[in-house]
């Protein structure tokens, strides 16, 4: 887990750091490369070789549906009406990160009802949506985050 998380984490630092989930709620929290790299492990085990398997895409485990509602964004501005445009950035960490960020943006709650919106509600709106929120996780993907923000924050 910890080479995996610490190169995907390295890998998003560029394009994510001090990024804002815009809401109407202002305690948003940006969405930190910990929180990306850690909702990568639950998703994933943060397999960037992974490819599409299925329904999903990538290391993040990203849906078609979930990449139309964050606004079908591709890989360098590719159409995305393209053959083969939603995998190629599902594929492509830097791109699929743009696209769960997307989707925060859109969806950004606080799904856990803590008065506060941060990565532990990130996580449940990337598993569950932006409707679903604030059901239950699954206890192995809830584990599996708890275990990399321990691991990772400070």
């Amino acid at each position: 887990m910890t080479m995996k998380i610490v190169i995907v984490v390295t890998l998003l630092a560029a394009c994510t750091y001090g990024q804002q989930v815009s809401s109407q709620n202002s305690t948003a929290e940006p969405i930190s490369q910990i929180c990306f790299g850690c909702i990568c492990e639950a998703a994933s085990g943060c397999d960037t070789q992974t490819g599409c398997d299925g329904a999903v895409c990538g290391p993040f485990r990203i849906t078609w549906g979930y990449w139309a509602d964050a606004d079908k964004i591709t890989l360098n501005g590719e159409d995305p009406k393209t053959e083969g445009a939603y995998s190629r950035c599902l594929n492509d960490a830097f791109c699929a990160s743009k696209v769960v960020e997307s989707y925060m943006n859109k969806f950004g709650q606080d799904c856990n009802g803590d008065g506060r919106i941060n990565c532990d509600d990130y996580v449940r709106i990337h598993r569950l949506g932006g409707y679903g929120c604030s059901s239950p996780l699954d206890s192995k993907y809830e584990n599996t985050y708890k275990t990399c923000m321990k691991t990772f924050s400070h």
